[in-house]
């Protein structure tokens, strides 16, 4: 699952009722779960009580400073917060040791990522990072990080997203070819996935080219990601793709809830084409 939104008290309801099928079931969860320290504990929480195992991966909502947050951390260091939190809480993140699953359908490596994105997945009809910012800000569609996702101390998001991939390359290419690979990332690794918003302005937070042949030059079995809030199954050179998040109230009311809202990657892949 991603995109919990759990501040909406109709997903915090959905997530209180979250079961796995089984007692050796791992969770897999895509970012997005809150935007305070306090909520995204208490999600955690109550998921890796009732799973065998929960993955996180952290979202752009998980990275907002925001004036309700009585943590004031910022950039890397919040990050580092989050990743303490689970830590305490036995919660798995992209800086742990890449876990194996061996149950049915492994055994697989699971590599949570974070990526962010670097504004080169540019706006149709631009040449330039320049020129898609400023066309979405004209049009009023601007991603609420502008203002609350802070890169510190990096000098902006797309370097901290140049670091993140440069440092998490290395980490896959250390252990490519060993075991079939599972990726995880909250932003989707190709751009491909984006072509079907309706506000394209919107693409342009949405993931970074450099991740493009990842799931080919890898080996992935499976990708999962989350953030566009348009839950599917594709397939890009042969790996199926899994964006699994949950969403809005005012989104899913409106196309009602997805049967498997906890999306079974493996042993098999049950996902439904848009």
């Amino acid at each position: 699952m991603s995109d919990l939104h759990i501040a909406y008290a109709e997903n915090r309801s959905i997530v209180e009722g979250l079961m796995p099928g089984s007692p050796d079931d791992w969770l897999i969860v895509a970012g997005d779960v809150g935007e305070l320290m306090a909520d995204i504990e208490w999600a955690l929480a109550l998921l890796r009580d009732r799973f065998a195992q929960v993955i996180w991966v952290p979202g752009n909502h998980e990275l907002w400073t925001v004036k309700q947050e009585t943590s004031p951390l910022r950039g890397v260091q919040r990050y580092e917060q989050l990743v303490a939190m689970c830590r305490r809480l036995g919660v798995l993140t992209p800086e742990d040791p890449y876990p194996v699953w061996t149950g049915s359908g492994g055994p697989v490596r699971i590599a949570p990522l974070f990526l962010l994105y670097d504004y080169t997945f540019l706006t149709p009809g631009t040449t330039t990072r320049e020129e898609s910012l400023a066309k979405a800000f004209d049009a009023g569609v601007v991603c609420t990080d502008e203002y609350f996702l802070h890169p510190d101390p990096y000098p902006t998001r797309q370097a901290w997203c140049a670091a993140r991939v440069e440092e998490t390359e290395r980490r896959l290419r250390e252990v490519a070819g060993d075991l079939p690979l599972v990726l995880v990332n909250h932003w989707p690794l190709v751009r491909t996935p984006t072509e079907v918003m309706i506000h394209q302005e919107f693409v342009q937070w949405c993931g970074t080219v450099s991740t493009a042949d990842w799931h080919t030059r890898f080996g992935a079995k499976v990708v999962v990601y989350g953030h566009l809030h348009i839950p599917r199954h594709t397939v890009y050179d042969n790996v199926p793709f899994e964006e699994v998040s949950l969403g809005y109230p005012r989104e899913w009311r409106r196309f009602g809830l997805r049967p498997d809202l906890a999306r079974e990657i493996l042993p098999r892949t049950k996902g439904h084409d848009a």
